[in-house]
């Protein structure tokens, strides 16, 4: 199977009907991305993730954090056991990210260089060392579909100034990246098996909440002539409207024929929005999070003013909802909602019982997917 990105349809508005065809299979975009953090997408198995949704399809692909998996079990513990695919028993494409915004995270832990990032581990303390060259070595030895770029992330807010300084870093990384990856990129433990086919790595798109600097941006990474881009360093505490403009303006800078990509969005309007915008890929925890903490979506009997279905967000834990005895979603297709009442939910969520994650992340996850799949079928024509 080849590697590649087609765009089967554009709509007015920019939205794209797409398919991404990976060594582990083809993905159809625009597509929503379950994030598996430690080789788990907490709380769900693999084969509740392959059959998620109302048409029962799944997830098409997942996301692994290289951060968590260098820190525990190790990447070269999982290389040796074939690739992060064999290793978790997940034969559909997934996506590493390249641990730049967990490092970022931990702001007391770490040293930024112009060669890459000292840190401490979160888990005890001990130190380590991030540069493109290493993301890229790890990405490689777990194997997943598409790996990304070592960045650097800025806070929010951040000066203009301080965004440039951390652009030129990001932008001297990706080469860095891009030189280890296209030398190394054969390495990977299923290259093999796949008939000599290699992971595609993504370059990230930086410069925070300045039009200038993600222009910028945009141009020197589309330069390098990556398989396709993301746009990073948003939803970190933004208002939703400058996220918006970030995306809507960095697209107009990215190529069209490659598949592009916003990290870590959003909510399902959120995610509806962004890829009638023409996103073609997005990720998030929220679904998961959500639902470990009582949090589930719903959709409402109203539409917005541009004409999409209004989302309605719902705490299970509410006293309202012990004698509920219809499902979470009337119109949801998913497991949950065909056999399980609110009042059920609640009484599992109330008592700890750890069955009452697993239900509403579930539901959560087939309310994402089930989104984009009408965004689809919408944009199909």
């Amino acid at each position: 199977m080849g590697t590649g990105f087609e765009v089967l349809r554009t709509a007015p508005d920019g939205g794209r009907r797409g398919r991404l065809t990976l060594p582990h299979g083809a993905v159809e975009t625009p597509v929503f991305m379950p994030v598996g953090t430690a080789a788990t997408v907490k709380a769900v198995p693999q084969e509740t993730l392959e059959t998620l949704g109302e048409s029962g399809a799944g997830a098409q692909i997942i996301l692994a954090n290289t951060y968590h998996l260098y820190l525990r079990p190790g990447h070269e513990l999982i290389r040796k056991l074939g690739g992060v695919h064999r290793f978790m028993s997940w034969d559909r494409p997934m996506l590493t990210d390249s641990g730049g915004f967990q490092v970022f995270s931990l702001s007391k832990l770490r040293k930024v260089t112009p060669d890459g990032v000292d840190f401490r581990s979160h888990l005890d303390g001990s130190r380590h060392f991030f540069s493109p060259e290493h993301s890229m070595a790890v990405q490689i030895a777990l194997g997943a579909d598409v790996m990304m770029a070592f960045d650097e992330c800025v806070e929010t807010p951040a000066t203009w100034a301080r965004t440039k300084e951390s652009l030129a870093l990001t932008h001297a990384w990706a080469k860095r990246s891009a030189d280890y990856w296209r030398e190394h990129r054969e390495e990977v433990p299923w290259c093999g098996e796949r008939g000599g086919e290699t992971q595609r790595l993504f370059g990230i798109v930086q410069g925070g909440m300045y039009v200038d600097l993600r222009k910028d941006s945009a141009e020197q990474l589309v330069e390098m002539d990556l398989p396709g881009y993301a746009i990073g360093g948003l939803a970190v505490g933004e208002p939703r409207e400058v996220t918006r403009e970030m995306i809507a303006r960095t697209l107009e800078w990215l190529p069209k024929d490659k598949p592009r990509y916003v990290m870590g969005v959003g909510y399902p309007d959120e995610i509806e929005e962004y890829a009638r915008m023409g996103v073609d890929m997005m990720d998030c925890v929220l679904p998961t999070r959500a639902g470990r903490h009582g949090l589930v979506f719903a959709r409402g009997d109203g539409k917005s003013a541009d004409g999409q279905s209004t989302i309605v967000r719902l705490n299970i834990k509410k006293l309202e909802f012990a004698e509920d005895h219809g499902p979470i979603d009337a119109a949801c297709g998913c497991s949950v909602c065909k056999r399980y009442s609110r009042a059920y939910l609640r009484h599992l969520f109330s008592s700890g019982e750890p069955l009452a994650a697993t239900l509403l992340s579930v539901h959560n996850l087939s309310f994402y997917l089930d989104t984009m799949e009408r965004v689809r079928q919408d944009l199909a024509g």
